[in-house]
């Protein structure tokens, strides 16, 4: 039998790009607002591991020369790496997703300092490479006539016109020698001040020291990576103009720390750091001490500081103590998993979703250490008194009320329910009868459920069984406070309460000035009893915990006997502004209060 002859193929057409600039100032746009400076850090990082005994320095600087000149302060990046030729970098400076590195979906892309730094640098990007003792330079920059970005073109002295020229010896920076890299960032302006920090960005006198420590994890072995402090001040005055080195967060957790380990994960792993009371929050050179995030290559990723962080520590059951906890969760890559990073670099991508940070939380909660609880019950003893037992007293007579009549909807008098509801494959395009079809004996559509999902007509009338309102169990309670250690500052800071529904936990802020009025308020009317304070207190916040108390119970019990409301919409209910709203109205609590503090100090009137 002949062979078959093959199909012949036809020549591909490769895509190509209209409005590159455009395309590169929306890609800049999803980059976090100091993207650029991890991008030009880690090309630098890969410059020197490219030598053959790998290691160097990496300097965050002000360029002398353009302040010698101009008086203007221009950020660079220095490094002692390998270098490039002019050639080299007219090849992988100038082609969006081109690099000196091999490129792969867990190593380099090729595009990231192109995208993070050139829309934050319109005036240009300025490179001065050395290679082998000679030096070249090019110009990356966005043309303000077309709106281009490219590099700019060089006027030789033999007439040529170039992309790249040579550069004198003069004006090579320390530390290279024969071989490494300087990239000057001009900004949007010849006289923009580009080693000024950023709006909004933390610590502006040590901003990109502050970043960086943040952003890595640790540095290669043999890697110095540094930055410059107080560039304002006169280079002599070495006290306060200098270079800090920049350690990353591991070298700083493991002197910082008086306790610290690893928990396994379902493929990932959880590293903890317990920090010493003595530990300084507010140097600047670190984020905040309790904070979170993700590991991945040495790098961290989706980092939570304050509030955020509170609130996520507490959800992996860090209830006390937040502000002296760090958690980094390093997720597995492999066989089982793929893990990678958007284009951007802003976030980790785990099998093509989000992390699972829930599903880690619930794990840690479960696989809680030792040391983390020891180091929570050092500090609950400082808790006030438990009110729980008389509150659930109190409930007890009113538990068929936590028990809500079923959810009607009213529909011209009678009460029933929306006969779209009680379609089985959900309500029809149609306007005529309930199943969908026509109004007449004709043959219309017969609507709804052989079309759509059958098994809504089995759809039970309640889902997961609830609690017997007679067997309600109240949440776990606990007042928290700055004095006592048990809340940081910025932590539920002028808010009454949150409640952990993955826990049944509810924390109330003792500091809150709703409850720190009510307890002035009668201190001053019984101030004859010096004694009366404490029992004041301990009053007040019974009758306000159970406030807050009955409202996360008759939301869950709401929750229970409608589709009306959905988990989402209870959520609202026990927020935070909720449970704060739920605090001011106090004509109810102060009755209350008079009433037993009539019964323990006395009546007022006596």
């Amino acid at each position: 039998m002949a062979d078959r002859p093959s199909r012949a193929r036809g020549k591909t057409y490769p895509m190509t790009v209209r409005n590159l600039g455009f395309l590169i100032d929306r890609l800049g746009e999803d980059c976090a607002p100091l993207q650029d400076i991890r991008e030009l850090t880690q090309n630098a990082i890969e410059g020197i591991l490219a030598l053959p005994e790998p290691t160097g320095v990496i300097r965050w600087d002000s360029d002398w020369n353009t302040y010698e000149l101009t008086g203007i302060h221009k950020r660079a990046i220095i490094d002692t790496g390998n270098g490039m030729t002019g050639e080299e970098m007219v090849q992988y400076i100038n082609q969006l997703s081109s690099s000196i590195r091999e490129q792969s979906t867990t190593g380099n892309y090729g595009v990231g300092a192109k995208i993070a730094a050139a829309p934050r640098n319109r005036a240009g990007l300025v490179y001065l490479s050395w290679k082998n003792g000679i030096g070249y330079q090019v110009h990356l920059w966005r043309d303000p006539d077309t709106n281009d970005y490219g590099l700019r073109e060089f006027n030789w002295p033999d007439g040529r016109r170039e992309y790249w020229a040579f550069v004198e010896d003069d004006v090579k920076p320390s530390p290279i020698d024969r071989n490494g890299t300087m990239v000057l960032l001009l900004g949007n302006s010849a006289d923009e001040d580009t080693m000024a920090a950023r709006d909004n960005i933390p610590m502006p006198s040590r901003w990109v020291l502050r970043y960086l420590n943040g952003r890595y994890y640790e540095f290669p072995d043999g890697i110095t990576v540094e930055a410059r402090e107080g560039w304002t001040v006169p280079r002599d005055d070495t006290r306060h103009n200098f270079l800090r080195r920049v350690t990353g967060m591991r070298l700083y957790l493991e002197k910082s720390s008086e306790l610290s380990g690893v928990v396994p994960l379902n493929n990932a792993v959880a590293r903890w750091w317990i920090l010493k009371e003595e530990s300084d929050p507010d140097s600047g050179h670190y984020p905040p001490r309790g904070h979170l995030g993700a590991l991945y290559q040495n790098e961290l990723y989706e980092m939570q500081i304050g509030r955020g962080a509170m609130a996520r520590l507490q959800e992996f059951g860090i209830v006390f103590g937040t502000g002296r906890v760090v958690l980094y969760i390093e997720p597995g890559n492999g066989k089982d998993q793929k893990l990678t990073t958007n284009t951007a670099r802003t976030n980790l991508i785990l099998n093509g979703q989000p992390l699972p940070w829930s599903d880690w939380a619930a794990e840690f909660r479960e696989k809680m250490p030792p040391e983390i609880v020891s180091f929570m019950e050092r500090l609950s003893t400082a808790l006030p008194k438990d009110h729980s037992e008389s509150i659930k007293e109190r409930l007890k007579t009113i538990i068929d009320l936590f028990k809500f009549s079923r959810y009607r909807q009213v529909k011209g008098g009678p009460l029933f329910l929306d006969e779209r509801d009680l379609l089985p494959g959900g309500a029809s395009s149609g306007k005529g009868t309930i199943g969908g079809g026509s109004s007449t004996s004709g043959g219309g559509s017969k609507g709804g459920g052989a079309a759509g999902n059958i098994y809504a007509i089995f759809q039970a009338k309640t889902g997961v069984p609830g609690v017997q309102a007679k067997n309600i169990v109240e949440p776990t309670v606990h007042w928290i406070s700055v004095e006592t250690g048990t809340r940081d500052p910025g932590d539920l800071e002028d808010r009454a309460a949150r409640y952990l529904s993955s826990q049944h936990l509810l924390h109330i802020n003792a500091d809150f000035r709703v409850f720190k009025d009510m307890i002035n308020r009668w201190s001053n009317r019984y101030s004859q009893i010096r004694t009366a304070k404490p029992i004041i207190e301990s009053v007040v916040r019974e009758w306000f915990e159970q406030q807050l108390i009955e409202a996360i119970l008759g939301a869950l019990a709401l929750k229970e006997t409608t589709s009306q409301w959905t988990s989402i919409d209870v959520d609202t209910l026990w927020g935070e502004e909720a449970l704060t709203a739920v605090t001011l109205p106090r004509y109810h609590v102060d009755v209350s209060v008079k009433r037993v503090l009539g019964q323990r100090l006395g009546s007022l009137k006596d």
